[in-house]
């Protein structure tokens, strides 16, 4: 509804022309006198005003003492209050029937965007609805501009980008809110029971009919009923929904007794359904009736800003379903983006989720991205360790055979290696030189490793769990380097 009108002015012959000017344009305005505006703005604060003289020259007062009303100056001599906010524009005789309509049309801007509206309206719950890119942010207003009426609307989009959600917060939105929502995937029943699902049946209408049953639209009566996958129904069940739209009734499979049907109809699909028109698939008259107010719903691959806030959604349910929290790096979000995602907010979901069960309370990176997801070139972290620290671990495997081990340790073995078990388990009564002696074992280990691969230094290193530049350091260190060249 347009905000109220009113004409506070002193000038008779003005006043006059503006109210039968307005009364063509059908917006009826009302003559007030100074303390009946007062009267009236406190009443309804976001009106439309048309100030022109006063002999009281109380206009900045006016101004400011309404500021959610839109005022429209009349005549030059009121040019400088135009430095109120709330001074919209100003109008100048003779008056014009474009620049008239055009600063009315600025009003109702000025109220749309009132601060206090606007916290208001953003305020509006939108159930499951995740995205601040400027395609949610139009699916939104489209959502907020239909839900206040019972118009038909059909919502297309590829599957998994949320229609079914949209037709949830439309439903939620509307003055049906306390009503049911009813959802049907018309693809998912076959043929010969669409009709029953959709309208019910009588006791003994077909084999099986062992009970009256109500159908999906007299159970969202007062409410919502949403059709999914319309472009799959088949033309016959095509004609009979037809016919409710047109008539607003519909009879139970094997019954006579007309029903109201009192639902908002919601329908979606994936299709082309113009294709299908042209391809004698889908009634054309069907398709004007549905698509009364078309909803596009965007593919994920056109919003991908806004996968860092879907994925956060989503980790939030999982979490509150008792799994695990993940983390994702900023280089995993970035390969995330660059996804074309054919599945949309549906694959999305499925992916975290798996992330969430294979790397439970983890940093997911690139690396742990399933291959097709990774777009992003990065050389993954590899963890250098110190050198005393490799050799420390290298030697505890040595030293710990157990008894079974040793006892499997044939003597070639030992004089191959350069040492038995009586040199491991017993310490000389002299003692020994402990540096040298893990030297000297060093030695005869990176010595037997290189010869059995006839010095192919990236071998040997595989054999001694060694990376290839810290063997190569340690055969320069023990001068173990038969020839620069020769090394591979």
């Amino acid at each position: 509804m347009n905000p109220k009108v009113f004409i506070l002015d002193q000038q008779d012959n003005r006043a006059t022309r503006l109210e039968v000017i307005l009364a063509f344009l059908s917006e009826p305005a009302l003559r007030v006198s100074e303390q009946e505006l007062a009267a009236h703005l406190a009443q309804e604060p976001a009106a439309v005003v048309l100030l022109g003289a006063l002999t009281s020259q109380a206009h900045d007062s006016i101004l400011q003492a309404h500021p959610a009303a839109a005022f429209l100056l009349l005549g030059e001599t009121l040019k400088p209050l135009l430095r109120h906010a709330n001074a919209v524009g100003l109008l100048t005789e003779p008056f014009a029937y474009a620049s008239l309509t055009q600063q009315l049309r600025d009003c109702q801007e000025y109220h749309r965007l009132l601060p206090g509206r606007r916290e208001q309206e953003l305020s509006q719950r939108f159930v499951g609805m995740v995205g601040s890119s400027s395609q949610m942010q139009q699916v939104r207003f489209l959502i907020q501009q239909v839900a206040r009426t019972d118009a038909n609307v059909l919502i297309l989009g590829e599957s998994g980008t949320g229609k079914e959600v949209v037709a949830r917060n439309i439903h939620v939105l509307s003055h049906r809110a306390d009503g049911p929502f009813v959802p049907i995937n018309c693809g998912a029943i076959p043929a010969e029971l669409l009709e029953s699902e959709l309208f019910g049946h009588e006791k003994g209408a077909f084999t099986g009919a062992i009970s009256t049953r109500k159908g999906r639209f007299e159970l969202a009566q007062g409410g919502t009923i949403f059709l999914d996958e319309i472009g799959d129904m088949p033309l016959p069940m095509q004609v009979k929904l037809l016919r409710v739209l047109q008539e607003r009734t519909y009879e139970r499979v094997g019954g006579t007794q007309p029903i109201r049907a009192d639902v908002r109809i919601i329908a979606a699909t994936h299709r082309q359904l113009e294709t299908m028109i042209d391809d004698g698939r889908f009634r054309e008259d069907l398709f004007y009736r549905l698509n009364v107010f078309p909803i596009e719903t965007p593919a994920l691959k056109e919003r991908t800003d806004d996968i860092p806030l879907l994925v956060h959604e989503l980790q939030a349910r999982l979490e509150g379903q008792g799994q695990a929290n993940i983390k994702f790096t900023e280089r995993a979000m970035e390969s995330l983006k660059l996804h074309p995602w054919p599945g949309n907010v549906r694959e999305l979901a499925n992916l975290v989720e798996r992330l969430t069960i294979m790397f439970p309370n983890q940093v997911i990176d690139v690396a742990e991205l399933p291959h097709k997801y990774r777009h992003v070139e990065v050389d993954s972290y590899v963890p250098q360790y110190p050198e005393a620290l490799q050799e420390r671990d290298v030697i505890n495997e040595l030293f710990q055979f157990s008894d079974d081990d040793s006892d499997d340790v044939d003597d070639s073995s030992e004089s191959e290696s350069g040492f038995g078990n009586a040199t491991l388990d017993a310490l000389p009564d002299d003692g020994l030189d402990l540096k040298q002696f893990l030297a000297d074992l060093e030695i005869s280990l990176i010595s037997q490793a290189l010869e059995r691969h006839d010095y192919v230094v990236a071998r040997a290193a595989d054999l001694l769990c060694l990376r290839r530049t810290t063997l190569v350091e340690k055969m320069r260190k023990y001068n173990l380097m038969r020839d620069e060249s020769e090394l591979e």
